[in-house]
């Protein structure tokens, strides 16, 4: 027999008795997650939601560990605002609190803690940049400090003797460090105590992660069953593939999409992904409904170009982080840029001839345009063909130019109007 997933619909609590709009709720709530925990809990939570017209509590806590966030990050904002959508209460956690301590989960070593400067400022930051995916006007957003600042030291004892080292122990990362000889902090043992709390203190109903953070969002629903709360649910989010489509997005593999990229880059980065990748983006990114997604797909088996649908995907991404204007202008530059055209609007810089007006050699102008990182990678674009002045492929690395306005290209993206005199 097949064992069920948890992120597909179990038949055995899904009901006739059960209403349509739960049903539907359930399935925006499965779409594209890696667990949901337990399902039939979450069931008996939407269908007393239904009855008594109460929305339910849904949490997302997120450290402001550094001042940006890339669409990555977004694969849970997205899921919250589909349940925000559904007329759930949305509360955006920001932990000031927990980031003192620092999230050990996934980590060989002791995170360093922030100050509360920094935390204040990602923070900001954080939330103008998560407010792209949320409704504003119905998102709640608080602070841990709210509750765990004044917890204080007896109140942490008490936490802390409502779960066991040998728990705690059962922790990957934990039992990992511990093995190899890797130091543990005792102060990281109360990361995940202290985010459990965050849901005892906002009595959450649901609470959001990625599939690393299981451990912590479990132990939430074990403390507020230790504080005589209905436990939470938990559903986790997968971690989205970079552009490389092999590993996690992140800036440390340069296979990220920064939501605060402009349009231009934006589009032109979601085009560069592999036709299998655009699918699981549809899912995990889209707000586009699965059964239109379905037939977008069915119309790419039937032969339309999947292009026709990565740009649709590119569309929709730009137009959510910047606006469909900006969009609808994405396109028309990457088929510019595509065509060999010059985009309307490039960076213009002024730079001096050599020594008594002397011509420059196009591997060093490369360079003093900021397009090569040396002269040396200049010839080398130019011997792969990469390099175009005045939208003419340069195959001569001995070229030299004079005086006068020139449009250097390097690649598909990289334009520089070079004014030399």
């Amino acid at each position: 027999m097949n064992q069920l997933h948890s992120s597909q619909i179990d038949t055995n609590v899904v009901t006739d008795k059960v209403s349509d709009s739960v049903k539907e709720a359930l399935r925006i709530s499965l779409r594209g997650c890696d667990e949901l925990l337990p399902q039939a809990d979450w069931i008996k939570k939407l269908v007393k939601s239904e009855a008594t017209q109460t929305p339910l509590r849904i949490k997302l806590g997120l450290d402001p560990t550094a001042p940006d966030i890339h669409i990555g990050h977004t694969v849970v904002l997205n899921k919250m605002r589909q349940l925000q959508d559904l007329g759930h209460s949305v509360i955006f956690l920001i932990g000031d609190f927990t980031s003192l301590i620092g999230d050990p989960s996934g980590r060989n070593s002791t995170r360093p803690p922030l100050t509360k400067e920094q935390i204040k400022a990602n923070a900001e930051t954080y939330y103008r940049q998560a407010s792209l995916v949320l409704d504003p006007a119905k998102t709640e957003i608080r602070y841990n400090s709210e509750w765990s600042d004044p917890l204080g030291a007896r109140g942490m004892i008490e936490l802390a003797a409502k779960y066991t080292v040998a728990r705690m122990m059962e922790r990957n990362d934990f039992n990992d460090r511990f093995k190899a000889g890797q130091s543990i902090s005792v102060h990281e043992f109360l990361y995940p105590l202290m985010q459990g709390y965050d849901s005892v203190a906002l009595k959450s109903d649901l609470e959001l992660g990625g599939t690393d953070q299981k451990f912590n969002l479990l132990m939430g629903r074990h403390l507020q069953q230790e504080y005589g709360q209905e436990p939470q649910c938990i559903l986790t989010m997968p971690l989205l593939e970079g552009l490389d489509g092999v590993e996690k997005m992140s800036k440390s593999k340069n296979n990220y999409i920064g939501i605060s990229e402009d349009a231009n880059t934006m589009f032109a980065k979601v085009l560069s992904i592999s036709d299998v990748l655009m699918w699981r983006w549809y899912t995990l990114l889209s707000f586009q409904s699965e059964t239109a997604i379905d037939a977008l797909k069915a119309e790419v088996v039937a032969g339309r170009n999947p292009k026709d649908a990565k740009v649709a995907l590119a569309k929709e991404i730009t137009a959510r982080f910047h606006c469909a204007a900006a969009a609808d202008a994405a396109e028309q530059d990457f088929i510019n840029r595509s065509k060999g055209g010059v985009p309307d609007e490039i960076t213009e810089i002024s730079l001096p001839l050599g020594e008594g007006g002397a011509a420059i050699g196009i591997g060093a102008l490369l360079k003093m345009a900021n397009l090569a990182a040396s002269s040396g990678e200049g010839n080398r674009l130019i011997d792969g063909g990469g390099v175009r002045v005045d939208s003419h492929v340069v195959s001569d690395k001995g070229l030299k130019l004079g005086a006068g306005v020139y449009v250097l290209q390097v690649g598909k993206r990289k334009f520089s109007k070079v004014v030399l005199s």
